[in-house]
């Protein structure tokens, strides 16, 4: 099972942000980060946090990808 944080990652870039920021503006940590990079899952609660700070679905922000 992968998955895949594109998504994420060009709503970041469409607004002049980086990954780190992330730890600033919603106060994820780095291992967080590292499984973005990673394509891991991450809970349920920092999804939630990343829906509620961009204000979307989860579906926005990562894709399932079929190994």
């Amino acid at each position: 099972m992968a998955f895949s944080y594109k998504p994420l990652f060009k709503l970041l870039v469409d607004r002049s942000m980086k990954k780190t920021d992330l730890i600033k503006e919603i106060g994820f940590s780095s291992a967080t980060l590292a499984k973005l990079g990673k394509g891991e899952p991450i809970s349920g609660e920092n999804m939630g946090k990343l829906c509620a700070y961009f204000h979307c679905q989860p579906g926005d922000l990562v894709i399932f990808v079929e190994e």
